[in-house]
């Protein structure tokens, strides 16, 4: 199926929010998930069953100075 993250189209197969981002390999403590327009907390993240055509952003605020 085919989804929107960051804005570019990918091809996925079925999972959650917290399966997609655990196979990108992505820090989840650093992470802030908007699944179409809306922020989902991280404690649902395994709740969140994505379909075709969804919309993700995956924001990861790194810190410096």
């Amino acid at each position: 199926m085919n989804i929107l993250v960051n804005g570019k189209t990918e091809t996925i197969t079925p999972c959650t929010v917290a399966e997609l981002v655990a196979a990108k390999g992505i820090p989840a403590e650093s992470l802030v998930v908007e699944y179409n327009r809306e922020i989902v907390k991280q404690a649902q993240w395994s709740e969140v069953r994505l379909k075709e055509d969804d919309q993700l952003e995956l924001l990861s605020f790194v810190g410096g100075g």
